[in-house]
């Protein structure tokens, strides 16, 4: 089969097409003829060289953790799924036996891990991972769900984002922000977004947002989203000054929950604020499976439709990460070998 490994930790010119064997499954796993799979700024990092996770002794190293295709094998023991299935996968490694595992959610797991090895046309998964998918829920929908939407249904979540509440995404044009997005309205929340793009802003505006800030500088979104009024919640998928900026704006008692570092990896925070507001600071990793599997509904329902700006053959998965690393989308990017 071929993949689009990640030969050097360079950037976008790192990626090149291999072939590796067809894999065959373990004991309860099941193999996947893998028809989409969407990238990530995790991704990114890793082929960047920006994540402890691997270095140059794990090259070629095949990344990819939202797989959705159709079930070609099946390994021992394996009751839940069977060839045939059309599948996503919740890319969730846990270890099943710490506290947290035993009492939820599992996204706490004390040896928390992600499945990579989707950017290739089969992929070798937990078959207890799989989610089902529904007739009218395609393949390219569902592999945008994973990551982005079960980390911003997880932040609301976090951030208790209810009806009529009011919730702050720097950074809306993301994964994360416009799955952010999408689920506030979904919930019946309001939403305000930053872009230093206003066509970005218009697309995210006919996806939901509320209130759109054109710009970069804290200060004046400090001040755009002061006027508009006191934030319930902040979902901030990008550290750095940002995290003082949502503390800024936030209301009494205010919520934020943190996911990324895209802006960077340490913040300055004014602390009498954060104590004698009463507010909290929130850290947020991925979802759970149920998660997941809420949100197959409600694309299969009709409530949610995934936005993808666009998708890639795997012979492409260089330029889709060009396209990533450029910051010119709005939602997500699919490679589809």
């Amino acid at each position: 089969m071929r993949a689009a490994a990640f030969s050097e930790l360079t950037g976008p010119d790192g990626v090149s097409i291999v072939d590796r064997p067809t894999p065959q499954p373990g004991r309860g796993d099941a193999v996947v003829d893998v028809e989409a799979c969407a990238i990530n700024h995790h991704d990114l990092w890793v082929l960047e060289g920006d994540s402890a996770m691997v270095d140059t002794d794990d090259l070629p190293f095949v990344s990819g953790l939202d797989v959705a295709g159709t079930v070609r094998e099946v390994g021992e023991g394996v009751t839940g799924v069977e060839p045939g299935d059309r599948v996503v996968l919740c890319p969730n490694e846990t270890c099943g036996t710490c506290r947290y595992c035993r009492e939820g959610p599992e996204n706490l797991c004390e040896n928390f891990a992600l499945y990579h090895g989707g950017l290739a046309e089969a992929a070798n998964v937990r078959a207890d991972r799989l989610v089902a998918l529904p007739d009218d829920v395609g393949s390219v929908e569902a592999a945008a769900l994973p990551t982005a939407y079960m980390t911003a249904l997880h932040m609301l979540r976090r951030v208790e984002a209810g009806p009529s509440d009011l919730v702050f995404v720097p950074g809306v044009t993301g994964g994360v922000g416009v799955a952010g997005v999408q689920l506030a309205a979904v919930l019946g929340a309001h939403s305000v977004g930053t872009s230093s793009s206003g066509a970005k802003l218009d697309r995210l505006e006919s996806l939901g947002l509320d209130h759109a800030i054109e710009g970069t500088d804290p200060e004046e979104i400090r001040d755009a989203v002061t006027d508009i009024g006191p934030v319930d919640g902040v979902l901030n998928h990008l550290g750095g000054a940002y995290t003082q900026l949502g503390l800024d704006v936030m209301r009494r008692d205010g919520r934020m929950a943190i996911c990324g570092r895209t802006a960077g990896g340490t913040s300055e925070i004014d602390i009498p604020d954060l104590f004698l507001g009463h507010k909290r600071i929130i850290g947020s990793t991925m979802g759970t499976q149920r998660d997941l599997e809420r949100l197959v509904e409600l694309v299969a329902d009709g409530a949610l439709t995934p936005e993808i700006d666009e998708t890639y053959p795997l012979d492409e998965t260089g330029e889709a990460f060009a396209a990533m690393q450029d910051r010119k989308s709005v939602g997500k990017l699919v490679v589809t070998p």
